[in-house]
């Protein structure tokens, strides 16, 4: 098995909850594998609270997690990435920065939860639904056989599973 450490950039519109949501399951599920970041094209500058209960339920560490603009990533000096996914309609639709080293791309589609009005409760719930279908792809990717699989066919996994409908009916239990 390679030693190989991966990094992914999920990107989204506000970078509030479904990005930093994704960062988080991919910085756990991916076992040191990946480091993972998220940003936005038009950062709230805040992170949902949700998303941060989310996240701290999976004893991801939120202290410094932040609503960063998407600027940061492109910038010389920032890390290359092997990975960018898009998770949110808006993203996907928006010229992104050119990312040096040309990563795989990919766009994962889901709800926006921090768009839903109602209670707190209701928003827990909607929270929770979108969390465990990011989770059902995140978890999809962390397991493939990266480290002999080559370009084109990691580009293909990558794509496919953004294609899988990412409803309640195709969750792993």
């Amino acid at each position: 098995m390679s030693d190989h450490r991966y990094n992914i950039l999920i990107l989204c519109t506000g970078n509030s909850a479904r990005s930093i949501m994704a960062e988080a399951l991919f910085s756990v599920l991916g076992k040191g594998r990946f480091a993972a970041y998220s940003a936005g094209s038009h950062p709230t500058g805040k992170v949902n609270p949700f998303a941060i209960e989310r996240c701290e339920s999976l004893g991801y560490d939120t202290a410094k997690v932040r609503s960063k603009s998407w600027d940061e990533f492109a910038a010389t000096d920032a890390p290359h990435m092997d990975f960018v996914i898009t998770v949110c309609d808006q993203a996907a639709g928006e010229v992104c920065p050119l990312w040096p080293g040309t990563p795989m791309t990919a766009h994962w589609g889901f709800e926006d939860p921090a768009a839903f009005e109602g209670s707190d409760e209701e928003k827990r719930k909607v929270f929770d639904k979108v969390f465990r279908q990011i989770l059902n792809r995140v978890t999809l990717f962390v397991n493939l056989p990266l480290h002999v699989l080559d370009r084109n066919a990691i580009q293909h996994e990558l794509r496919e599973i953004g294609n899988k409908p990412a409803g309640e009916a195709n969750e792993q239990h």
